[in-house]
């Protein structure tokens, strides 16, 4: 990966995309300084969490914008794969941002389906939420990687995997957090709790990578 000089148009969709993303981020620590400090402190810091309340907040505005920030931000990343095969469309990243998004929505919705089943709902709830909050946390990670590699360096496949293999182990760190937190209950259901990591943590994402390539 070497530095490059790249002529980037001003009205670019691209720029507008990460503009307001870091606008949405200034906004919401300007209306939520409280909140958006705990949320900053995610890493070193459990106070995010244990707030009164937040457990029943996924439909804050704080946590509905950085879901949006999220799908924007990891979509673009994705998109770089397209770009690197020299497919430069915004329909593609169109395309790219509702499969994404869709495919969030669904399966956050079957969680919440099998927690009303099992009447859990608190708990996949709290899971959901945890999961959600780490996951918006990458994706201010991922507004300063794309800001790189859009314009200061242009990666090639090698650093583009690498790089994915780097958010892949984020999220799986995401996860042992989580399990962690529920190892009781995990174990008193374990083999309810391997049903549940084939069907809606593994599965889903083998599924996704063979549409991808």
């Amino acid at each position: 990966m070497q530095d490059i000089y790249r002529t980037i148009d001003p009205f670019d969709w691209i720029t507008f995309i990460l503009i307001g993303c870091i606008i949405i981020v200034t906004v919401l620590k300007i209306v939520y300084p409280k909140r958006f400090d705990d949320f900053i402190k995610l890493p070193i810091s459990n106070n995010y969490f244990l707030t009164k309340g937040k457990f029943e907040e996924l439909k804050h505005p704080f946590s509905v914008l950085f879901f949006l920030i999220q799908i924007l931000m990891l979509s673009l990343f994705i998109f770089l794969f397209f770009v690197e095969k020299g497919e430069i469309s915004a329909k593609v990243y169109i395309k790219i941002t509702m499969a994404s998004f869709v495919f969030i929505i669904v399966k956050t919705s079957i969680e919440k389906l099998i927690g009303s089943i099992f009447a859990i709902e608190t708990i996949v709830n709290r899971y959901i939420f945890t999961k959600l909050s780490y996951r918006n946390f990458i994706s201010l990670f991922l507004i300063a990687l794309n800001f790189i590699f859009y314009f200061a360096m242009e990666p090639n496949m090698e650093v583009l995997v690498m790089f994915t293999g780097i958010i892949i182990v984020l999220n799986l760190l995401i996860l042992f957090i989580n399990y962690k937190n529920y190892r009781s209950l995990i174990f008193s259901n374990f083999f309810y709790f391997l049903l549940y990591i084939c069907a809606l943590e593994i599965s889903p994402y083998l599924i996704l990578y063979r549409v991808i390539v």
